[in-house]
């Protein structure tokens, strides 16, 4: 019973709100008077007000909140809010009448479907005692309508007359909502859901604690205690494994039982309608009704926006570890089925869509090398922090969430010190339609720009980049030129960009117009938000005839704006021009190549000017009241020799 307790409280239920519905007459009153008085209404209501069934009433302690409605037009909308507001749904029909059990399939479930309903249903046949003993079995007529409707959670029969079977109604509606069959069983294939089968897995490999793919007695004993709160006798395992090795024999072997029989069991538990088992123990290792991490379990940081979280040494060393585990063929790469294997105790492969999926650089067979791996790590780090850690957790890391991120220092302390202390800087890369923004990032990765995946929105691009000795991680957001003006309505839109690089064609002056467009935009959102940036621009595809005004005019506004004139690369000739070594340095330097806009240099003269004539002013106060000092010393020494 305790450790029921301990699942239903780890579901985040503090109470379970049940609506009954169906037909008119077929005895949803009576039900919930029956159930809280226990005893049959002589005279019942029209409809019920809510009843309480205390904490008490079933093993799970947590109490039921029984609503009873009107089916009538009239009550419609009221019946559709009660319906929303639930967690779970009787649904009766009436075993006398069998208009009433055709009006489920033809009605009532259509209907709840209509709505989204995501609560789970139960089908109830009320008036037991009424039915015709010629009658079909229950299971016999609900098997159609339950393969159609999958919502249904179960069916049962009751009588309210004869107290058969009527706290059990509750209990299953109870238990539908705690102990939910949805996320771990799929009906129609009658086996683990994959999502289930990937948390199971990783619990074992938890409890595994000699690494030999086996529980022996002592790991499951362990296990038990953990999950249940109570050892297992010896007899008690005994027994376990033998059921196993009946059904299974691969799901036992020398070492005790295999993740095969530990899966076996699980599903054996759930085929028998013991669900409470299953959820008992994947709650106990952290896992909502949704399969994921619980949200309690990875907290919540608040940083300013120009603050970024990094992975700590001690989280790299674990990640280096995993990749040599899973490496198997020790070609120090992981292939696609290494790394679905790395991550199969994880809900679903992390970097398996957008913008993971084509972000780092790979070899000729698909393989992400060690650094291609850190890397995709520090962009996740980067983009979602909670999934990162999320994902830490589940392929096994056991420290805390201090323990895997350190917060940087913000970029503005950073810019007043002159130098940041951090490990991955992120480049944003503007630039217009076709200057090669793409084919920079794709040559980031070894890759030519025709191997670019297609991708709608923002591509990103992640690798490591060594520069005076060590290794810094740069991440690379393509920023479409349609998206600038959606970017930039955002204050705080420029705060995690460390450095940023505008991208023309050297070729064609309208690209260099469109681009020093784009870098004024971005250089006065800075300016007027205090999130300055230093910024570079690159001549791209130096290979073609230049465009000689172009060349002029970069040349003249990088010094305008006082930064470093464009840098010349050709992706196509592998001419890149150490560009991102460069793009590194400037990131390492806050303080230098930040661009000012004319509108800018007129404020700065202006602040100069003020702090001048405050400065004038300051003096000249120090100066008079220095005077008035030496006035009161002489008339005071005057005063004195009269």
């Amino acid at each position: 019973m305790a450790a029921a307790a301990t699942a239903a409280n780890l579901a985040g239920k503090q109470g379970v709100r049940v609506v009954v519905i169906g037909d008119p007459g077929t005895g949803k009153s009576s039900l919930v008077v029956s159930v809280a008085t226990e005893a049959f209404p002589e005279n019942v209501p029209r409809v019920m007000p809510p009843t309480r069934l205390p904490a008490d009433y079933f093993p799970d302690r947590v109490p039921i909140t029984i609503v009873d409605t009107s089916s009538s037009p009239e009550h419609k909308a009221k019946l559709i809010a009660e319906c929303q507001a639930a967690d779970a749904v009787v649904l009766t029909f009436a075993c006398d009448r069998p208009a009433t059990l055709e009006r489920l399939s033809t009605f009532w479930l259509p209907e709840l479907r209509r709505l989204q309903l995501k609560a789970p249903v139960i089908v109830v046949g009320c008036k037991l005692d009424l039915r015709d003993e010629q009658q079909v079995s229950l299971e016999q007529v609900m098997a159609p309508i339950m393969q159609t409707f999958r919502e249904i959670e179960t069916c049962i029969e009751c009588s309210a007359l004869r107290q058969i079977q009527v706290p059990e109604v509750f209990y299953y509606a109870q238990k539908a909502v705690l102990h939910p069959t949805a996320p771990l069983f799929d009906q129609e294939a009658q086996s683990l859901k994959p999502r289930c089968v990937r948390a199971l897995k990783r619990i074992f490999i938890l409890c595994d604690h000699d690494r030999d793919g086996a529980l022996s007695d002592v790991e499951l004993n362990d296990f038990q205690v953990k999950c249940f709160n109570a050892p297992l006798q010896p007899t008690e395992i005994a027994g376990v494994k033998r059921v196993v090795q009946e059904k299974m024999p691969e799901g036992v072997n020398d070492n005790g039982l295999t993740l095969t029989g530990f899966l076996f069991l699980h599903a054996l538990f759930i085929e028998k309608g013991r669900l409470e088992t299953t959820w008992t123990v994947l709650r106990k290792f952290g896992y909502d009704n949704e399969i994921n991490l619980r949200d309690d379990l990875i907290p919540i940081i608040k940083w300013a926006p120009d603050q970024t979280l990094e992975l700590t040494s001690q989280a790299i060393d674990f990640l280096r570890g995993i990749f040599n585990m899973f490496d198997t063929d020790n070609d120090e790469a992981l292939l696609p089925a290494e790394l679905d294997d790395l991550f199969s105790t994880a809900p679903e492969n992390p970097w398996s869509s957008n913008p993971y999926v084509d972000c780092a650089e790979r070899n000729v067979l698909g393989g992400l090398s060690l650094e291609g791996f850190l890397s995709k790590w520090a962009l996740m780090t980067l983009l979602d922090s909670a999934n990162s850690f999320a994902n830490l957790v589940y392929v096994g890391y056991s420290g805390d969430f201090s323990s895997a991120f350190t917060t940087t220092r913000k970029r503005r302390v950073d810019r007043k010190k002159q130098q940041t202390q951090r490990n991955v800087f992120q480049c944003y890369v503007f630039g217009p339609r076709g200057a090669g923004k793409t084919a920079l990032l794709q040559s980031f990765l070894g890759r030519q720009p025709s191997d670019a995946l297609p991708m709608n929105g923002e591509r990103f691009a992640a690798n490591t980049v060594e520069l005076s000795g060590s290794r810094k991680t740069l991440v690379f957001r393509e920023i479409p030129e349609d998206d600038v003006r959606s970017l930039l309505t955002d204050r705080e839109s420029l705060a995690p960009c460390d450095v940023a690089v505008f991208v023309y064609d050297s070729s064609d002056e309208f690209s260099w117009q469109r681009a020093r467009d784009l870098l004024v935009e971005v250089a006065t959102h800075g300016e007027n938000t205090g999130y300055e940036v230093p910024c570079l621009i690159i001549a791209a595809k130096d290979d073609l005839d230049q465009s000689p005004l172009a060349l002029q005019e970069s040349t003249r506004v990088s010094q305008d704006m006082g930064i470093e004139t464009p840098i010349p690369i050709s992706v196509r000739l592998r001419d890149l021009n150490n560009i991102f070594c460069r793009i590194v340095h400037a990131a390492q330097q806050p303080h230098l190549s930040i661009p000012e806009t004319e509108a800018g240099k007129t404020r700065r003269q202006y602040r100069q000017l003020l702090n001048r004539s405050l400065m004038v002013v300051s003096v000249g106060a120090a100066v008079a009241v220095v005077g008035i000092a030496a006035y009161r010393v002489y008339a005071a020494r005057k005063n004195q020799s009269s």
